[in-house]
């Protein structure tokens, strides 16, 4: 009998910074032995989690090293791999770093997944393209999914920027019905998803406890 083919799948994950020692001692303390541990770890979760048909999303900061490092980390990795650039993605100014590596690499883009409109930028944008955009059941149609913050004073600060719009209202220009103003930016940090690349609807339903855990404990 031939088996199924797994259909492939759009995932999706941020700031990885292959190579940065510094990580796993500050800030995001990931509390790896050393660079070359985080490495390996990193890569076995990525391939136990995802397959050559899939699409997957580096929302920046991928790899903090040079070019021939940054080469050997991604063709070790299974899937079809885009770039949405960040502040430390240094190997690219490398005019001999192998770009075909990548399906695309680009600054921001806008994709399609499963019938919603996705916005991706390494950077959080507070008012994005399509943001007002929702179903007649007042289903969201757009997402913003972003990284770049990780889990800092900053991420704290986009989550309070998220309460202030969700909580303003608008009046409906076809209903003049008064509504509260969409707002679905998701952060993508690598730690959130304990390094594994997800699904739009994964991530959804990571940010949302993620966030009513944050709001419950500043209550």
């Amino acid at each position: 009998m031939r088996s199924k083919r797994v259909p492939p799948r759009k995932l999706y994950i941020a700031d990885l910074h292959f190579f940065h020692n510094n990580l796993n001692r500050s800030m995001d303390m990931r509390g790896f032995e050393n660079y070359e541990v985080m490495n390996e770890k990193l890569i076995e979760i990525w391939n136990e989690n995802v397959n050559e048909r899939d699409e997957i999303y580096i929302l920046g900061d991928f790899s903090i090293s040079k070019a021939e490092d940054t080469e050997n980390i991604l063709k070790r990795l299974k899937g079809k791999k885009y770039l949405i650039e960040g502040n430390h993605d240094k190997f690219l100014k490398n005019k001999n770093f192998d770009r075909e590596l990548f399906e695309w690499i680009k600054p921001y883009a806008e994709i399609r997944d499963n019938g919603r409109k996705v916005i991706l930028s390494h950077y959080p944008i507070a008012c994005y393209n399509g943001q007002y955009k929702v179903t007649k059941k007042g289903a969201p149609i757009t997402y913003m999914l972003y990284g770049h913050v990780h889990n800092t004073r900053d991420e704290l600060i986009i989550n309070g920027l998220i309460n202030i719009t969700r909580n303003t209202k608008m009046n409906d220009k076809d209903t003049g019905e008064e509504k509260n103003v969409p707002c679905n930016m998701i952060n993508c940090f690598c730690m959130f998803s304990d390094y594994v690349p997800l699904t739009l609807n994964e991530w959804i339903e990571v940010d949302f406890k993620r966030r009513e855990q944050i709001n419950e404990f500043k209550a």
